[in-house]
This record gives C-alpha cells, structure tokens and sequence, in this order.
C-alpha cells in the first residue's frame, strides 16, 4: 500500500511541477530556440528514440546542442571533451543542462518521470529481450530526466555502475518514496551549478574519439548480456 501511494504521489508530482516549469519557462524556451536556430543549420528540437519503462520505445526530446546527423560521425553516441560535433550554442546548453528541458513535455505526457534510470537510445544496450537480469531491473520503472547515477557521478562512471545506481534507485524508492525523489532533485540542481561529470572519458587517452566510441560501445553491450550472477557489484552507496 505504501509503494502504491507512493508511485501515485510521484506521479502527481511529476505532472504538476513539469507543467507549472512548462508555462514559467516558455520565454527561456523561446530565447534557447532562436539562439539554436541563428547558431547552426537544422531543427530547434533533437529527437531520438529511447526506451522505458518495460523497454516501450518512445521519442525523447532536447533542444538540438550538435550538428544535424551527428548520431553517425566520430564518436557516435557518446560524448567527449571538445567534441567537435557540439554547436556554440550547444555547449553552454550541455554545461548548463538546458538541453534538457524539453523533456517536461515528455513527463507530462507520461513517457518518463523527472526521476529514474536515465532513458537509453534503443541500441545502446543491444538486443532488449536477451538483456541480463541486472540490465533488464533498470526497466521495471519509468525512465528520467535525471537520477541517482546522474548525481553519484553523472558521465564518469561506467554503464554499468551507472545501472548499479539505477537499481539501487528502484530499490530504495520502495523503502523511501517521493522523499528520495526530493533529494535527488535537490542533488540535481547542486550538480549542474557546479558543471560537473558533463562528459564522457575514454577507457585510453590515446585512442580518437571515434575509437574510444567503438570500444565503449562494444564493452557496455558485452556487459549487458553476461549470463546472470557474473557481473561484478562493484559500486557502493552511502545512505
């Protein structure tokens, strides 16, 4: 009955605040649009498929902070220092995680919430249904805008200690309720005045950041489909 009353409060929360910040904002979205479109050629809006809770496919939206196409040069999905992909505009919005607000909408609407395991790209992680246990529990819950795995280090860790993070979340919230969800989004705001952990690092310094890319993506997938119970839990988490 708690975590029921709980899933409904988060809910309730989600849809008030996101639609309260939609309307105050409306003139910063206005003022981030015209910078996006005088700064590079391409839409205002960057939209990609992600996927959810019980891995439902849905198209997640940001204000476009890269080149058009950037998805399939150099480093693809992932982000490095200096990326030569990301716009003028984009790089502020990225330090100052404005990039993110549209994504409001996408609460409103009921495909994420503002808090939970971070919505990855449909192929990020390989095939979903062969998906080990560990990957697969990070999708019992609505994905987020931000998280614990955003606030314990947001892009320096690894993906897999990112999902330790996530499950971590799934299961504390059953204990903790929208109270966590508070200290999470306070942790948030704290993180992004401070402009930390805003990019990725390379597993070697020496490789190109297309490389470096290839390499990741290889691994994560790897890690994601190891038989059950030979994941190392390496991540620890203080209360």
């Amino acid at each position: 009955m708690w975590y029921l009353f709980n899933r409904f409060l988060k809910r309730f929360f989600d849809v008030v605040l996101c639609s309260v910040a939609l309307v105050i904002l409306l003139p910063v979205w206005l003022i981030i649009a015209i910078a996006v479109k005088c700064d590079s050629e391409g839409p205002v809006l960057f939209a990609q498929e992600r996927r959810t809770k019980n891995g439902r496919i849905f198209k997640m939206y940001k204000f476009r902070s890269m080149v058009v196409n950037a998805e399939s040069m150099g480093a693809g999905l992932f982000n490095y220092e200096n990326d030569p992909r990301v716009t003028r505009t984009g790089r502020f919005l990225r330090t100052s995680s404005l990039d993110e607000l549209p994504q409001l909408w996408n609460v409103v609407k009921g495909d994420i919430s503002i808090v939970g395991p971070r919505p990855c790209v449909v192929y990020e992680l390989g095939d979903f249904d062969t998906l080990n246990r560990k990957y697969k529990k990070r999708f019992e819950v609505r994905g987020g805008i931000t998280g614990l795995a955003q606030i314990k280090g947001r892009n320096e860790n690894s993906w897999d200690e990112k999902v330790t993070y996530d499950n971590i979340y799934i299961d504390k919230f059953k204990k903790q309720g929208i109270w966590l969800d508070i200290k999470i989004i306070a942790g948030t705001v704290a993180k992004v005045f401070r402009k930390q952990d805003i990019y990725e690092e390379k597993a070697d310094e020496s490789m190109n950041d297309a490389e470096a890319a290839k390499l990741a993506e290889e691994e994560i997938i790897r890690i994601a489909h190891m038989p059950d119970g030979e994941i190392p839990e390496k991540t620890e988490v203080a209360n």
